[in-house]
């Protein structure tokens, strides 16, 4: 699976982040890397829309701002997460196909969790009427 990752600004969480992308088997292809939030968001949502990636994950300090980029692109559904059952719901329940992180108070105990969660989790079949209301 291909996954697009963008970030507004490189630490060493988001080195984790790209990190444990690899070591878990998906090709990552950085995406945006280093622009402003805005032009993250949306890099990441168009490679994301356009089929060129299956799914996302962006990074700004709160990840509100990225999240809101990416979900200005049709048929993109980012959702900004801050813990693994979030991340599961948000792929269950809204098929959410970017993951929107926060920087400041995310730990790398805590993006392991929601990467795992987020990528191992398929949409229930029995919402598939309620998210077609988005498009």
């Amino acid at each position: 699976m291909k996954v697009a990752f963008g970030t507004d600004e490189r630490t060493a969480l988001t080195d984790h982040i790209e990190k444990t992308l690899a070591e878990a088997g998906y090709d990552v292809a950085l995406v945006g890397d280093g622009e402003l939030w805005p032009d993250v968001g949306t890099a990441v949502g168009q490679a994301v829309a356009s089929g060129a990636a299956h799914r996302g994950v962006v990074c700004c300090w709160t990840g509100t701002g990225v999240s809101i980029a990416a979900n200005k692109v049709a048929g993109v559904r980012a959702a900004l997460c801050t813990d693994a059952e979030t991340a599961r719901g948000a792929r269950r329940w809204n098929d959410a196909n970017v993951l929107a992180l926060g920087l400041r108070l995310t730990s790398e105990r805590t993006v392991d969790e929601m990467i795992e969660a987020f990528f191992a989790t398929e949409p229930d079949p029995g919402e598939e009427a309620t998210i077609a209301r988005l498009g």
